[in-house]
């Protein structure tokens, strides 16, 4: 049989190594490993609780805002803190546009390559390109004269033999299907969502000072006053500016993301088939209202692919297993390990790059292997969505029900590669249309007065009990994130964080029972073992961030191989 090595995975936060097994053009056995080892857990230890998020921000260089939200969380629910309204609806703006950015990000700029072919759109006809584009929305761009300009732009990058962020992609392959007027309208918009990402995230630069590493975080609230008159504050301008980014971020989702990834999907509904992955799926909910803490997106789990009942998280049930991981147990192999017991002690045992394959027998990855009750769990917007729609959210089942509809195809189609994908697109609709009301409550809340943003009780260490325990989680826009805090005398004790890479990209566990990125390549059709546009569907649809759940590169600092083949 011949194996495909993918090393590293691009488009992606982090490093990324794939094999897998080709036999009669199929995908029959893979292995998701990563090249890369994270620490920070330890130099945690021993620091003031409440500076956590500041340093757990640095798991990764995109995924900042998330971590500093579960350690606060982490820290309060040890302390049995709660936070006033108006740090809720805060936090909720900050995480939602968070969102909101970070899924267009992955649809235009890290996903899309795997399905639109650039050099395809030169070439397209710029006025049925304008046709087509108007056909699915009445975005004020849709012009012959707009989409002629965007191909000559392209025309510049090719004839000058400089790509640029169109470089290193399969142009040309024959699993490519978009006609070339598709491909130019998903080049345009690919360049706009360049534009219109850098205005959005500016409300981070409002609520939290900055982005990335945002500074407003504090445990019990917000860092941040309110104050509608003050120029010191959230005042009124301010909030009249951030409700101005909010219904452009809202326009953008609903008349260009979302219209093309109805477009780009109905060339590729053959992918509703392929990359079902473990079937089982958790999700932590979102979104607490800021008066009774029910979350927004409800949390729970989805077993084998059954959407008929919706079980509750214990979060006692989690594990994490280092059979196929580089790292070593005190309670030796095929011991599982609780968060809140969990060790970070590295054992690498691999070979030294540079290296043709891993030992996939032994230990393959720097990523250990969270199970749930045993069971691989599969985080994201798919498990997001599944679990909101079977526990009967109302806006999750409306846009379910459209886009289902619209494609012509039934909920089993959601359990795929396709799926994944346009379940980010819809966490991002729904999200996007929920951000006006949680600012219109801030609004509200600061009109009548109440400007309370911190919760002072239990801020000072002295009021602590001599041991606390605790676990905040979010989820995140790759899924189930969740950092796990112990304190004794005032320092932190212990610190592990499980992030949605960490569930996703995970190897086999001491049953050898596969990952999700591992389970959901098999069966996987390869039409050209040389250039696997096929892998990095699948694999970029689970929207890989390794950085956070790796962290520091090896010791040698070699450069790995590409792609190979043997």
């Amino acid at each position: 049989m011949a194996k495909i090595v993918v090393d590293p995975i691009t488009r992606i936060e982090g490093h990324l190594r794939i094999e897998a097994e080709i036999s009669n053009g199929r995908i029959v056995d893979a292995w998701s490993g990563s090249t890369m080892f994270r620490g920070i857990e330890k130099i945690l230890k021993g620091r003031d609780p409440r500076d956590a998020w500041y340093y757990t921000q640095r798991f990764c260089g995109v995924c900042t805002t998330v971590h500093s939200i579960a350690s606060i969380r982490a820290v309060e629910n040890a302390l049995g803190i709660k936070v006033p309204p108006n740090a809720d609806i805060v936090r909720n703006i900050i995480m939602g546009i968070q969102n909101v950015q970070d899924h267009v990000i992955h649809f235009y700029h890290l996903h899309a390559l795997d399905w639109v072919d650039i050099t395809s759109a030169l070439k397209a006809d710029p006025v049925r390109t304008a046709s087509l584009a108007a056909s699915i929305s009445d975005w004020p761009l849709n012009s012959p004269t707009y989409f002629k300009g965007i191909q000559e732009r392209l025309k510049a990058f090719v004839a000058k033999g400089r790509l640029g962020p169109f470089a290193n992609a399969y142009w040309g392959h024959s699993a490519m299907k978009l006609p070339p007027e598709a491909n130019l309208m998903a080049t345009a918009h690919y360049l706009e969502a360049l534009e219109w990402q850098k205005d959005v995230i500016k409300i981070h630069a409002y609520l939290g000072s900055k982005n990335p590493h945002p500074q407003t975080f504090l445990v019990g609230g917000m860092a941040i006053p309110l104050d509608a008159d003050s120029q010191n504050a959230i005042n009124a301008d301010k909030l009249a500016e951030i409700g101005g980014l909010l219904k452009k971020a809202k326009e953008f989702v609903e008349k260009v993301y979302i219209p093309d990834l109805l477009a780009v999907a109905s060339f590729y509904k053959d992918w509703a088939a392929i990359g079902g992955g473990v079937g089982n799926y958790l999700s932590y909910g979102e979104f607490p209202d800021p008066v009774t803490g029910k979350q927004f997106f409800p949390p729970g789990i989805i077993l084998n692919k059954d959407l008929s009942k919706v079980h509750p998280v214990d979060q006692k049930k989690i594990a994490e297993y280092v059979d196929h991981s580089w790292f070593e147990y005190s309670g030796g192999q095929g011991k599982g390990a609780h968060p809140w017991d969990g060790e970070t002690e590295p054992k690498y045992t691999g070979p030294k790059p540079p290296y043709q394959h891993l030992d996939t027998d032994r230990k393959y990855s720097w990523v250990k292997a969270p199970r749930y009750n045993e069971l691989p769990m599969e985080v994201g917007p798919l498990a997001k969505l599944l679990v909101a729609y079977a526990s009967g959210h109302k806006e999750t089942q409306a846009a379910v029900g459209l886009v289902l509809k619209h494609l012509n195809v039934g909920p089993e189609a959601l359990f795929s590669t396709l799926g994944r994908t346009g379940a980010r697109g819809l966490d991002c609709l729904i999200t996007t249309q929920q951000l006006p009301v949680w600012h219109g409550q801030l609004v509200e809340s600061i009109a009548r007065g109440d400007l309370r943003i911190h919760a002072g009780e239990k801020w000072d260490p002295s009021t602590w009990p001599k041991e606390a325990a605790g676990y905040g989680w979010h989820e995140a826009p790759r899924g189930a994130l969740g950092h796990w805090i112990k304190i004794k005398d005032g320092q932190i004790l212990n610190y592990q964080a499980v992030v949605p890479s960490t569930w996703n990209a995970s190897p086999r566990d001491h049953k050898g029972q596969r990952g999700p990125y591992e389970e959901a390549l098999i069966g996987t059709p390869i039409a050209d073992p040389n250039r696997p546009v096929e892998i990095l569907r699948t694999i970029h649809s689970f929207d890989p961030c390794l950085a956070c759940a790796v962290h520091v590169v090896d010791a040698t600092g070699n450069e790995l191989i590409r792609v190979k083949v043997s």
